[in-house]
């Protein structure tokens, strides 16, 4: 029986394509043994060399013959289970919308096996967990860190940035207003990504033993300028009041300074309050609505700092890391873009 073909030069390059470039075994399979049957290639060698069967070879001769080049060339359909979509748009709302605790089970998050037992136990549907997992990348669902965010806001949160606003707007010429905010280093590098060659893991090389110091900044509002404390041990009311008093010396051409602030204890204890008030009106505290550090412009300067000084650092002592930081905040300070472009949006 004579099994060969005949194609087209405009079909024969569609399959050359099919089988030089496609990414799908079955369609290359189809091309593959079209191909060989059209350059005169018996059934039994097709066979042989492509570990494929008569039947298989038959059936794509046949459909080549018949002109069905649409069935030829074109990724098969899923064979999807009847009532499969069902329970797949289930599994979504459970993984979007539910928590497996809603279920009983003693899990935090969903995995493709709770799934499984889920579906078996409710519906006596037994589906593994690997087709779970095709499930949900076909429905575009990924496996990737959630991102954290603050729980609660401030009920009183929108008076209070309002309040702020009109400080800033209506700031007499004689009066200006900082943003402050303590800065955490550490001797233990904080550990950022960066290029290294694939399959090998660069290393961050830590001592250890952590050492800590604490930056108090303030960054003026409308200009960006900074003002950079001594580092101290710990974050506490002497820092905060140390800091204040800093900045009536830096600021001593104003008549009044206003400090926006976040809610820390120490920026509201008694000590804090008996220096402010023996200023006489020369120091006024304001303070940011609890749990909003996106409103606190200084948080933006830290980011930078960690992003260019403390991340993967290679200090071997803390002196060095906290020169390294003031000198970034002093350089950097003067470069930083005014506060109304980031801060206290509306």
């Amino acid at each position: 029986m004579d099994g060969s073909i005949s194609l087209s030069a405009v079909n024969r390059k569609a399959l050359l394509h099919c089988v030089r470039r496609g990414s799908e075994p079955q369609l290359r399979l189809r091309a593959h043994i079209l191909l060989l049957l059209a350059d005169g290639h018996t059934w039994s060698i097709i066979a042989a060399v492509l570990f494929t069967s008569p039947a298989t070879i038959d059936r794509w001769r046949r459909r080549c013959l018949d002109g069905d080049w649409t069935g030829v060339l074109n990724k098969p359909a899923s064979r999807r289970r009847r009532g499969s979509a069902f329970f797949v748009a289930m599994v979504i709302r459970w993984v979007t919308l539910r928590s497996p605790t809603d279920f009983g089970f003693v899990r935090s998050r969903w995995t493709c096996g709770t799934i499984a037992v889920l579906l078996q136990e409710r519906w006596q549907e037994r589906v593994g967990r690997e087709t779970i997992r095709r499930w949900l990348h076909q429905e575009d669902l990924v496996w990737r860190r959630p991102r954290p965010v603050l729980g609660p806001k401030d009920p009183a949160r929108a008076a209070k940035l309002r309040k702020l606003r009109t400080l800033l707007a209506e700031l007499p010429a004689a009066e200006v207003a900082v943003f402050q905010d303590e800065v955490q280093l550490d001797l233990n590098p904080k550990v950022g990504s960066a290029w290294m060659l694939k399959g090998c893991q660069a290393e961050v090389i830590t001592p250890g033993d952590n050492v800590r110091r604490h930056l108090a900044v303030s960054v003026l509002a409308g200009t960006g300028n900074l003002v950079v404390s001594d580092p101290t041990r710990r974050r506490n009311s002497a820092q905060f009041v140390a800091h204040l008093a800093d900045l009536c010396r830096r600021l001593r051409r104003w008549k009044v300074v206003h400090v926006i602030c976040d809610n820390a204890s120490f920026h509201k204890s008694k000590v804090v309050r008996r220096w402010v008030a023996k200023r006489g009106g020369g120091v006024v505290l304001h303070y940011l609505p609890s749990r909003a550090p996106e409103e606190n412009p200084v948080e933006k300067v830290f980011w930078r700092l960690h992003e260019a000084v403390t991340r993967n650092h290679r200090f071997g002592t803390i002196e060095e890391l906290v020169v390294a930081a003031v000198e970034w905040l002093e350089r950097e300070g003067a470069a930083a873009p005014p506060v109304e472009d980031y801060s206290l949006a509306a």
